[in-house]
């Protein structure tokens, strides 16, 4: 790999987007895809080349970025007809930033390094859409040592902290731990701010009494805000990516015995969503299950 590395990206998306627009403010030549080739459009106009397929990014990358909606996505796109995996070079090294399956992961990238030589470390995110646009994301890593270090300098363009957590699957662990900590609390939120608001308070003035106890939080400040004033474009994150990740806590919970009641209590409560508010709304709107606002 050379000492400025040329890089992919696959999957131009609410997250995709940012991201690789900031390494192409960092001066990388950067080839990107899209399944929907329009959504790569501002990326081209700001000097991104368009890659014919995830083959043809792969085929001209040291470094390929993916981030996509799940598991079943990321193996099309690394294993399908003209997939990463036909243009992939020895040495070569593919960061997934998609959240998906543990186990799957393991899979895939002992597959892709068998059959092509190309290194895998997976890279789930956390931070949303802000984070991506600000450059803070943190992004927990599995992988192996060496490889890690390879990417680590171009990945913190994109993100405050990248933390290797282990050998592959490490990273996927790792981000389910934050989803449960994320998605519960949006649960928790939306009942706090629901009692307010049926009580006869400003909920929206709970960040700012709340402010520096021992409930402030992140979340607290960003999250309850937008529930309480139906702020919801752009979103912060759809409900079938919260519930992916949720029902994948509960599935490594079950095969490691660790019990999760309250992150099954909080998937119930986004799958309701899904149905009633459908599977593209923001996962804050979890909000609105509990009041009279029509979803």
């Amino acid at each position: 790999m050379t000492d400025t590395p040329t890089l992919g990206y696959i999957g131009i998306g609410l997250m995709g987007t940012p991201m690789a627009g900031r390494l192409l403010a960092a001066g990388f030549a950067l080839t990107v895809w899209n399944r929907t080739a329009s959504k790569a459009q501002p990326l081209v106009d700001k000097g991104a080349a368009l890659g014919e397929n995830p083959a043809d990014v792969a085929a001209k990358s040291d470094i390929v970025f993916l981030c996509l909606t799940d598991t079943k996505a990321v193996e099309e796109a690394v294993f399908g007809e003209n997939g990463v995996a036909k243009g992939a070079r020895k040495g070569a090294v593919l960061v997934d930033f998609s959240s998906i399956q543990p186990e799957a992961t393991r899979v895939m990238a002992d597959r892709l390094k068998a059959e092509t030589g190309m290194d895998w470390i997976d890279a789930p995110v956390s931070g949303g859409v802000p984070g991506a646009e600000a450059g803070t994301l943190a992004i927990m890593a599995g992988g192996d040592a060496a490889v890690f270090a390879k990417v680590e300098d171009v990945v913190l363009k994109m993100a405050a902290r990248f933390t290797l957590m282990g050998p592959s699957g490490a990273g996927q662990t790792t981000k389910l731990c934050n989803q449960v900590i994320v998605g519960c609390t949006m649960a928790v939120l939306a009942e706090a701010a629901r009692l307010a608001t049926n009580a006869g308070v400003d909920a929206t003035r709970l960040p700012e009494a709340l402010a520096g106890g021992f409930a402030d939080s992140k979340p607290l400040q960003i999250f309850l805000p937008r529930m309480v004033n139906a702020q919801h474009e752009p979103p912060l994150g759809h409900v079938y990516t919260m519930l992916k990740d949720l029902d994948s806590v509960c599935d490594l919970a079950r095969s490691s015995t660790s019990p999760v009641p309250f992150t099954a209590m909080a998937a119930e409560q986004f799958r309701l969503l899904s149905v009633r508010g459908g599977s593209e709304a923001d996962a804050l709107e979890i909000f609105k299950l509990s009041g009279p606002t029509k979803l």
